[in-house]
């Protein structure tokens, strides 16, 4: 049976339902000439979402990707080291000495999963690093997915692919130069890495790489140019600046630059553990945004509460028809 009429016959309530609710208004969203945009939180390529997100790429299912910058760099990371990476599926019963091992070992540990830092962060630092010494003394400013998609796209890492390079989600956007935003980018190993090399006077003016609030600015015409002729719809995995930043480049338009002609976001849904406790924004349920002018009372909405690791693949295994 494939997995798409494996999940309408098997799933059919609660959560999911939701699924199938979710991925079947992802559908129509694209079946009437819609586009998606998606958001990665959490540490959804060190999870190796490119299995399934590369192809969404690929065909068409995807336009536009926000991330975290953590998300951005462990593709590459897992693209390049991945058979030294290690698994330590008894991760719950590590004591602090077994942590202090891997931390000498420079294994750097994600739930169960640890990444390499010599075979993985300093081999990208290396690469990276030659393109910002090289547009810092051109005077040149990218974003840093302009930096990554530089690096992917000359081939300079190519030998050191040790997965099926059409498994990287990043390598399918390069390919098909997608859209992305990567608010917080200096929140990640590699923004820690560019802070040390300003630091150093490696690249003399830090503006080399380009900010968040630019970011912010070439979101507000992405949507502005894009919702003219086309719905966007907005799906998120996991919560935190991923899913927070772009969303609100809808409220922006209307109240601070009075472009109240610019459509809603026309679908949303969010796969995610987190509870309407405590404040939580990341797991407010969708009506929340309306009245924060992100979401409109008929725009559909979907909240998948359950491990993104477990049912993003299966909402993309359902979109893609498999």
């Amino acid at each position: 049976m494939a997995i798409k009429e494996f999940i309408k016959h098997h799933y059919r309530h609660f959560n999911a339902a939701a699924l199938i609710d979710a991925a079947e208004g992802y559908v129509q969203l694209l079946d009437k000439g819609g586009k998606m945009f998606l958001t990665l939180g959490g540490a959804m390529s060190t999870a190796e979402l490119g299995l399934s997100l590369a192809e969404m790429i690929r065909q068409g299912k995807v336009h536009a990707i926000t991330c975290t910058g953590a998300n951005l760099e462990e593709d590459v990371f897992n693209l390049v080291a991945h058979d030294f990476y290690e698994r330590v599926p008894h991760y719950r019963d590590l004591t602090p000495e077994d942590e202090e091992k891997l931390l000498a070992r420079h294994m750097n540990r994600v739930t169960d999963t640890c990444i390499p830092e010599m075979e993985a962060m300093r081999r990208i630092e290396a690469a990276v690093l030659a393109e910002w010494v090289r547009a810092d003394q051109a005077g040149e400013r990218y974003f840093p997915h302009e930096f990554m998609y530089k690096i992917l796209l000359s081939g300079v890492l190519k030998e050191s692919y040790q997965i099926d390079p059409k498994n990287s989600w990043l390598l399918a956007a390069a390919e098909r130069n997608l859209p992305i935003f990567v608010p917080g980018w200096e929140d990640s190993t590699l923004g820690n890495m560019y802070a040390g090399h300003c630091i150093t006077a490696d690249v003399k003016n830090v503006h080399t790489v380009r900010t968040g609030i630019e970011y912010m600015q070439v979101l507000a015409e992405w949507y502005t140019n894009t919702t003219a002729t086309t719905p966007v719809g907005f799906f998120q995995i996991a919560g935190g600046i991923a899913g927070d930043f772009p969303i609100c480049v809808v409220p922006m338009l209307h109240q601070d630059l009075q472009r109240s002609h610019v459509p809603l976001w026309a679908y949303f849904c969010q796969i995610s553990d987190s509870t309407t406790s405590y404040g939580s924004y990341s797991g407010a349920v969708p009506n929340e945004k309306i009245t924060w002018g992100k979401l409109g009372k008929d725009t559909p909405k979907f909240i998948i509460e359950s491990d993104a690791t477990i049912v993003a693949p299966l909402v993309f295994a359902y979109v893609l028809g498999w």
